[in-house]
């Protein structure tokens, strides 16, 4: 992997030339206390999730401390300036140690800026990683220390504002799905329509339930050990997985004719709403409609909404103006879940019929305009994205800040600091050899 050097002042490098790999260490699980100094593992690096700790005494540089530069070499990969407590850093992390010929924000950034590439040249399947070795050798182009210190202040300037735009793009994305849940509490309490009705009154709406205006049925899951039971076409299969979706119009898989009646499986028709009965996550509660007639596994209430009674996508809404109500209706222990009584037995508003079209109408119209405002806002986000691995390419480019001819090369720093130490001393990273820019 060779990068045309921006001008004769940087140097061509390799990592380990410039900066010392720090390994952390491996624990057991009765090392592992609830209390004592921290265990920064790579999950805790994000912040999400639950520390350990240990007794044991170990070496200075065992140990990672506020503004060390660390760098995961497997699984999540990626560069962090740490900003914890005094912690012991585990095995699969590495404390980067920059020598005097590299700025630390400057490391941070070019490593930022490789790990893609280094993420791809990592080997191993359950667990990817890149060796210490594979890592000393990264080939790097390093400015002088100057233009590093320039470079890693604009960046810091810049990628600043960006991340404070993708924030407010983040708060966005929030506010549309506040809007979206005040639109469905507007529709089914009847403010939606006050005007339309022409009165400031509560509407008299009357009360129903799922049971009363909809028949409601569900499905099974074929036995997997029958392999005529399932194929690469047939009938599409769907799973409460599926109810994200505002509308499923394919299934994962199918099943056959021999299934279906082997399972008493029902074809349920297109407009069929999907409810997830199923699910600790966001799923149990959620509500989906058929884009196709399909058939559903255990996990899914089909209701299918006699529409002399009710408008389906009236009672789509309501459902979904409830989620929360429903979920909170699950029981069982650990993974509590509804089923098919409690579907049909949950309470609906009713308004008249034409009351129904006329807040569908408003609704639609509404989200429409939300999934246009989202539209919008995925593209912002899609070209924010892209502003990171832009400038830092922009940066190790040589193009982001202006180089100064005065700067004292890169190399010549190099070869000044590795005359001036000991033979026996690594020259200026961590192992006794000649540099890139020595050699040539």
């Amino acid at each position: 992997m060779t990068e045309e050097r921006p001008n004769s002042h940087w140097a061509s490098v390799s990592l380990g030339d410039v900066v010392t790999l720090i390994n952390g260490r491996a624990y057991k699980q009765p090392e592992m206390l609830p209390e004592g100094t921290p265990i920064l593992r790579i999950q805790n690096l994000n912040g999400g999730s639950r520390w350990f700790y240990s007794n044991l005494a170990l070496p200075a540089e065992k140990y990672c401390h506020p503004g060390d530069l660390l760098y995961a070499w497997s699984a999540t990969f990626g560069p962090y300036i740490y900003s914890g407590p005094k912690a012991i850093f585990h095995y699969h992390i590495w404390n980067v140690l920059p020598s005097v010929a590299i700025d630390k924000r400057f490391a941070f950034y070019e490593l930022l800026r490789v790990t893609d590439q280094i993420k791809s040249a990592a080997h191993g399947v359950a667990m990817p990683h890149i060796t210490k070795a594979g890592m000393e050798a990264w080939p790097l182009l390093l400015p002088p220390l100057a233009e590093q210190r320039r470079i890693a202040d604009k960046l810091d300037s810049v990628l600043a504002r960006v991340d404070a735009v993708n924030t407010r793009l983040a708060r966005v994305a929030s506010m549309l799905k506040r809007f979206r849940q005040s639109v469905l509490a507007a529709a089914s309490s009847g403010k939606l329509t006050e005007e339309w009705r022409g009165s400031n009154e509560p509407p008299l709406w009357e009360a129903t339930t799922v049971g009363e205006v909809a028949a409601v049925g569900t499905g099974s899951t074929p036995l997997r050990s029958n392999s005529e039971f399932f194929a690469a076409t047939g009938t599409p299969w769907v799973t409460s997985a599926a109810t994200g979706q505002p509308v499923i119009n394919s299934a994962g898989e199918y099943v056959t004719k021999a299934a279906i009646a082997a399972h008493r499986l029902k074809r349920y028709p297109i407009g069929t709403l999907v409810v997830a009965m199923y699910g600790e996550g966001k799923t149990r509660g959620q509500v989906s409609e058929l884009g196709i007639e399909a058939t559903v596994n255990q996990a899914c209430a089909a209701v299918v909404v006699n529409e002399s009674l009710m408008v389906r996508t009236f009672v789509k809404r309501a459902l979904q103006a409830n989620y929360m109500e429903m979920r909170e209706m699950a029981e069982g222990g650990n993974q509590p879940n509804l089923n098919m009584a409690k579907v049909k037995g949950f309470t609906l508003p009713k308004p008249p019929l034409e009351e129904q079209a006329e807040i569908v109408r408003r609704v639609d119209l509404l989200f429409g305009y939300a999934e246009r405002l989202e539209a919008r806002l995925q593209a912002a986000q899609t070209t924010a994205e892209r502003l990171t691995p832009a400038l830092l390419a922009k940066a190790f480019r040589g193009e982001l800040v202006p180089q100064d001819p005065n700067d004292e090369p890169a190399s010549a720093l190099l070869k000044r600091l590795a005359a001036s130490c000991d033979a026996t001393t690594a020259p200026v990273g961590g192992r006794r050899r000649k540099s890139s820019a020595e050699a040539g």
